[in-house]
């Protein structure tokens, strides 16, 4: 089943939906690609994508993530074992004891996860990077694009109060291709006032922001 077989809402608010069961994991569950800009991220929390994203057990599908600078400690750790070429097997045990962040890696290491950092550099830029957009492809070359939500949060216990405006290729096309423009023009360094960088670059060069207190987990 794809994208445009799916009964989505133009909008989904906390007070009356379930914005993860209702509409993130049955469009991460339909597609083979999904673009995401998001200001924090937490390696459960991309796990949990990995996890729900059924078609990534295929070798079929494509995660590209651009986040801002900010990392908890402990997530920038994992993250740099998880992209570097010096970890290309498996993590010691003493590191990680989860399955799904073993999966994780897998994917990893099979290039299908490609995450970017975007670091403002102008005067106009007062604070981070948070611009909150997403875009589901699926085979058929459906889009579902939409905006909203600060941080990938797939609690079912906590979660912000929220909500998420919905853009589908059939119903909104000239919408859906201006948010895969804004996309690609990130992707490919070509966004004015923001430079995006390749993760381990970044990490390399010093340019991440890390902290135990980002409130960065789900």
């Amino acid at each position: 089943m794809g994208l445009k077989n799916l009964k989505l809402k133009e909008e989904y608010r906390s007070d009356v939906d379930d914005i993860v069961a209702e509409f993130f994991f049955p469009c991460l569950s339909n597609c083979i690609e999904y673009d995401r800009c998001v200001n924090f991220l937490s390696v459960q929390s991309l796990a949990t994508i990995s996890m729900a994203f059924d078609n990534f057990n295929s070798g079929k599908a494509k995660l590209r993530m651009i986040t801002g600078q900010r990392y908890k400690t402990e997530d920038l750790n994992i993250f740099t074992k998880l992209f570097s070429k010096k970890f290309t097997k498996s993590f010691d045990d003493k590191f990680i004891k989860n399955s799904k962040i073993q999966n994780l890696q897998n994917i990893v290491n099979n290039g299908q996860i490609e995450l970017k950092i975007a670091i403002p550099r102008s005067e106009r830029i007062a604070d981070a990077f948070s611009e909150r957009i997403g875009i589901f492809t699926d085979e058929e070359g459906e889009h579902v694009a939409f905006t909203g939500t600060s941080k990938e949060s797939f609690s079912t216990q906590t979660r912000d109060f929220e909500s998420v405006d919905v853009f589908t290729s059939w119903n909104d096309k000239t919408r859906v291709e201006r948010k895969i423009k804004d996309f690609e023009n990130l992707w490919q360094n070509k966004t004015k006032y923001v430079e995006v960088l390749d993760f381990m670059y970044a990490e390399k060069n010093n340019l991440l922001k890390y902290s135990s207190k980002w409130v960065t987990e789900i």
